[in-house]
């Protein structure tokens, strides 16, 4: 089934690149996201319905990884559901729209590859790979803007990518005679590992591969990339890149627990992550673009996930629920950004007035959306983000738990400050009303009420996956 989920995304470009048919673009989106998430819920549930095709030492689903696959996956399907309405509204020329299907595809098939990779450097090269893809994506208007957030990302990004290629080359010094970067020989011969040369390694890749989560003080890519960004890709970007990116940074930092060197990993981890909350919540109050808002927060729930890696335990928990709950409310908060887009024609704040009136449906979405992203109950956020307030108190850490709590506040009161004046205030002026598809409504709806329903009840076989994700953190 790995096999699979791997090889359909080329072979579909393949089809593509031959039969040229504007029918094909979304068809082959479609089905690659239907295969993806039925896949992906196989093994969630731990049924093999392909067992001749034997998953390769390459590529394997784990504990850990199986959460962040799930997850990709209903993201996936989601965006490719919403893409449908987004891409006929889209006035695009054919081949546009194709070279648009190919790296959209890529995209997804580079996640997926760093997600279930079991080798430090093939994960390398799969999130170098997100770059490429992902570059394009963002470049799709060929406006001013968003060439200039193309080339700012490739440029930090590979700045990024460079750095962990250097961690990774320390690593390798630090292993000594073991010359593996399978995920397994790591851990087993931790213990032997040169502390000196596998601290300094993390520190290496902590960065470079915090380029692409997002974490401060390298996030400087991700606000003009999200704003750019056609809405489908920066639900994507938002979602599911930044989700792969942590995956291998808790791949190393494992290596790290089992090596004795955590407690320095966490305080790198604590501090990227408060440095994360500190940043969004000084820049949230002077954006005037609504895109590059939700990207501020992109990069503040980074920095809440980091925070949750370094408490470890039931921080670590916590850290695991809040990923999946940022993840289905801010794919839901960036496509409805898109339909406020295409009603308004605007970025700006201050341009979107009355927008309840203007499109109910789409109101409704974008202040739930913002309801579970500030984690009010019944949002599962609010679990993630109170796990970890206790944790902190637990570990009678009372000084970080004051300054995690006033800086979340100072995030969340921003973020209520736009939404509320876009959805709330009186029109201005005549707005041409816009018929949108029910495909531009539907997916936010789901994700929206998985979010708020594992919010009030958690069903033990999700419950077992979170425990089984945490294991030896």
């Amino acid at each position: 089934m790995i096999n699979l989920i791997l090889l359909f995304p080329l072979i579909a470009c393949v089809i593509l690149f031959l039969f040229k048919n504007k029918l094909l673009n979304n068809l082959m989106i479609n089905l690659y996201a239907v295969i993806h998430f039925v896949v992906s819920l196989a093994y969630c549930l731990n049924y093999d319905f392909l067992p001749m095709w034997q998953p390769n030492r390459f590529f394997a689903v784990d504990g850990t990884n199986r959460i962040f696959l799930m997850v990709m996956s209903i993201v996936f399907l989601a965006v490719a559901v919403y893409n449908n309405g987004y891409v006929n509204k889209e006035t695009s020329l054919t081949k546009k729209l194709r070279h648009y299907t190919y790296m959209f595809l890529f995209f997804v098939f580079s996640m997926t590859g760093a997600i279930l990779s079991t080798n430090l450097g093939i994960s390398w090269v799969f999130i170098e790979g997100t770059t490429l893809a992902s570059a394009y994506l963002i470049y799709f208007h060929k406006t001013k803007h968003s060439i200039e957030a193309a080339w700012k990302y490739v440029f930090i990004c590979s700045i990024g990518i460079a750095l962990a290629f250097v961690g990774i080359i320390l690593l390798t010094v630090a292993t000594g005679n073991l010359n593996s970067l399978f995920y397994t020989d790591l851990y087993n011969n931790a213990q032997l590992f040169n502390h000196f040369w596998l601290q300094l390694s993390f520190v290496f890749i902590l960065f470079g591969i915090g380029t692409k989560m997002g974490l401060a003080p390298v996030h400087f890519w991700l606000p003009d990339a999200h704003a750019e960004a056609p809405s489908p890709i920066s639900a994507l970007l938002s979602a599911t890149l930044l989700n792969s990116a942590f995956l291998v940074i808790l791949n190393v930092f494992r290596i790290m627990i089992l090596s004795g060197c955590d407690s320095y990993g966490r305080i790198m981890l604590f501090v990227m992550g408060f440095l994360s909350l500190f940043i969004t919540a000084v820049f949230v109050y002077h954006i005037n673009n609504y895109k590059r808002m939700l990207a501020y927060s992109s990069i503040e729930n980074m920095g809440i996930l980091a925070i949750g890696t370094a408490l470890g335990g039931v921080g670590m928990l916590a850290a695991i629920i809040h990923l999946i709950g940022h993840s289905l409310i801010k794919a839901s908060f960036f496509l409805t950004s898109g339909n406020i887009l295409e009603i308004y024609g605007t970025k700006k704040i201050k341009s979107v007035t009355g927008l309840l009136k203007t499109d109910r449906k789409t109101g409704w979405l974008w202040i739930l959306s913002f309801v579970g992203i500030a984690a009010f109950p019944p949002s599962v956020l609010f679990i993630s983000e109170f796990l970890m307030v206790k944790t902190l108190f637990m570990q009678k850490q009372f000084i970080l738990a004051a300054i995690f709590l006033l800086l979340l506040t100072i995030v969340i009161y921003g973020l209520g400050k736009a939404v509320i004046k876009m959805s709330f205030s009186e029109t201005s002026g005549e707005i041409e009303p816009v018929k949108l598809s029910w495909t531009m409504y539907l997916p936010q709806m789901i994700m929206l009420i998985i979010a708020f329903i594992i919010g009030v009840y958690m069903p033990k076989s999700v419950t077992g996956m979170l425990l089984m994700a945490v294991v030896g953190f």
